[in-house]
């Protein structure tokens, strides 16, 4: 069984083939570019280990076009045709829309687990229409759609290869043609997870019950989610089921946020030697930045990481400040993070509905304004396939850990949200931004701490998180202060229409 024509390591290359060897039990023949039956019914589960810059994205990418070649269906989570027999079925997930959208920004089509684990019920009349774009039905002739709409949704659906957007190019609007989402029922083929050190054990279980052949890509450096004393899923699994990416890819070899990054495996190494590493880099290299204080016009895009609760309030309050913001209202242009939603039990349709959209616990969003409606704010929500919503919200507004929110936004129900300009490097994990700012004073008091996690010290774990977080600037924040904004808070990035999304009070017949 070969490797595939691409620049790999060896030890990608071995991952390679072993991987393939899994799928050609699942019925996939890479070499041959293949789909055959299955050789045996065996569940299996493989984890891909490496610290940033081994190659796991550009090895689950690589597998992604091989399968698709092979003619694998990839299965998006916003519609799927009738499941043939002769078809295997090929998802790529992440935990998070942010992460989810790093991958796609980078050619590989991914969705949350979320989104594969229910599905979406579409209106059967509108699904003639889908099932026509996607080849298997002939043309549909639909009330109240003309030939013109229908020519394009045709052409948009031979541009870009989604459903949703095709039926929206005819003048539909998702609430239209969804009636509503389900838990899945028929199980995949093959799953591929990304970050996979944020899952818990409850969701891979679901994945383990969802896809016959599942694959892990994670970080063993990352933090393990909270509640699992540091352990991670892929710990668990039998040593032969897990494969250790150890070669640092050429393409990131020189990358001082990565030097940084991996430099923080030396048993030896102390907190003030590695900030004196990176203040070294600084003088050589503009992608890394030694700041004395945090940059506020960055925070309203990138929230600044820290370890400390009490420093992302003083933080977040500090930037409000700093923009002049009313203690009882937001203005337009300052980030969230949503907190969760606020939903009885009677409406776990509609929270399906909004964690579909991309709410769920952890999005990062920007205020843009009231709604129309009491109560509701329109939100543009980051990596999120539509990202302008208009959503019943509850906003809170965080002042003294001791104390209640203040909440200047309330609906009776929907999304909860807190303030984003600062979040804890936890929350962090699975994201990306360009430019990151790492609040240095909190690692410093978690390394005077002395705890440890894994038994590596928590400071050098919480700083590798923070650091590889950064795609192109790193800002190693070292003084507790905040510049003053050098420009006004602002929408004009983020400009678009924004769709309604509203509750109903009916109760949820499921």
């Amino acid at each position: 069984m070969s490797a595939p024509t691409l620049s790999f390591s060896d030890d990608q290359a071995s991952a390679w083939d072993q991987i393939a060897e899994l799928l050609a039990q699942a019925g996939v023949d890479l070499t041959e570019g293949l789909c055959l039956p299955a050789k045996d019914a065996r569940r299996a589960t493989l984890a891909v280990m490496g610290k940033a810059g081994s190659g796991k994205t550009m090895l689950l990418a690589g597998l992604t076009r091989a399968l698709r070649e092979a003619g694998v269906e990839i299965v998006s989570g916003e519609y799927e045709s009738r499941k043939r027999r002769d078809r295997r079925s090929l998802a790529v997930l992440a935990p998070t829309n942010k992460a989810a959208s790093v991958l796609r920004a980078r050619g590989v089509p991914a969705t949350t687990i979320h989104r594969i684990l229910y599905t979406p019920v579409y209106d059967p009349e509108y699904e003639r229409i889908a099932e026509w774009l996607t080849g298997n039905l002939p043309r549909p002739t639909i009330e109240g759609l003309t030939e013109t709409a229908l020519d394009r949704a045709k052409a948009f659906y031979e541009q870009v290869n989604s459903i949703p957007g095709a039926l929206a190019a005819a003048g539909l609007r998702g609430a239209d043609f969804i009636t509503g989402w389900k838990r899945r029922e028929d199980p995949l083929d093959i799953g591929f997870v990304d970050e996979s050190s944020m899952l818990d054990a409850r969701q891979l279980e679901d994945l383990q019950e969802l896809f016959a052949t599942l694959v892990l890509f994670g970080d063993p450096a990352q933090l393990a989610p909270v509640g699992q004393s540091g352990e991670m899923v892929f710990d668990r699994l039998p040593e032969r089921d897990r494969l250790m990416l150890s070669r640092i890819h050429r393409q990131v070899k020189g990358n001082p946020i990565l030097d940084l990054a991996h430099a923080l495996a030396d048993p030896d190494l102390r907190f003030e030697e590695f900030e004196a590493r990176v203040a070294e880099a600084a003088t050589r290299d503009e992608r890394v930045v030694l700041a004395e204080r945090v940059d506020s016009d960055l925070m309203a895009r990138s929230p600044v990481l820290v370890w400390r609760n009490a420093t992302r309030l003083r933080l977040i309050n500090a930037f409000r400040r700093a923009h002049h913001a009313p203690e009882t209202e937001l203005l337009p242009g300052e980030p969230l993070i949503c907190d969760g939603l606020e939903l009885p039990l009677k409406h776990r349709k509609k929270r399906i509905d909004l964690e579909a959209r991309g709410l769920i616990k952890g999005a990062q969003v920007v205020y843009l304004g009231a709604g129309r409606r009491t109560g509701f704010s329109r939100l543009h929500i980051f990596g999120a396939d539509e990202p302008q919503i208009s959503v019943a919200s509850i906003i809170k507004i965080e002042t003294d850990p001791e104390e209640e929110p203040f909440i200047p936004y309330a609906a009776t129900m929907g999304a909860a949200f807190v303030h984003g300009a600062a979040c804890t490097i936890h929350k962090a994990q699975g994201s990306q931004w360009p430019e990151v700012q790492v609040f240095a004073p909190d690692l410093y008091a978690a390394a005077r701490s002395g705890r440890s996690e894994a038994d590596i010290p928590l400071w050098k774990r919480l700083a590798y998180v923070a650091i590889t977080r950064a795609e192109h600037r790193l800002h190693w924040v070292i003084r507790n202060r905040l510049a003053r904004p050098r420009a006004a808070l602002t929408t004009d990035d983020l400009a678009a229409p924004a769709t309604p999304l509203t509750l109903s009070a009916a109760p949820d017949a499921g």
